[in-house]
């Protein structure tokens, strides 16, 4: 699994639904429904530092496959979550969804799942 790496955004399925459905602020859904992110992902070993960047703001996760970390979401709640790897894949999960990160040939895709609501990421190297 080699997600290193800078990866832009091109596609986002039900993003608006998804936000609402894990509580984002009216203001949060409004501007970043606009918005591609480029991520950038260092991976050494288990040890990744994840790097959200928009023209609004900056966002860096550092995190340990296995080990429970406390993020900020884009709105400034802290959340708990545990990522993993499974066949590949980096799974997150916490008590509001679950994110599945996977590359499919030259694509990066992420869904995540809260409730009934599914958001579908996908990025190409940058």
């Amino acid at each position: 699994m080699d997600f290193n790496g800078t990866w832009k955004v091109y596609s986002e399925e039900n993003l608006e639904e998804f936000l609402k459905i894990v509580g984002a602020p009216e203001m949060v859904i409004k501007m970043r429904k606009d918005v591609k992110p480029v991520i950038i992902i260092e991976q050494k070993g288990k040890d990744f530092t994840y790097t959200i960047k928009t023209p609004v703001f900056t966002k860096v996760h550092s995190f340990s496959l296995g080990k429970e970390i406390e993020m900020m979401t884009i709105d400034g709640r802290k959340i708990k979550c545990t990522v993993r790897e499974e066949n590949g894949k980096l799974i997150a999960e916490n008590d509001k969804f679950t994110s599945v990160r996977e590359i499919q040939g030259d694509e990066m895709i992420e869904t995540l799942t809260a409730g009934s609501v599914t958001f579908i990421s996908r990025s190409k190297r940058a």
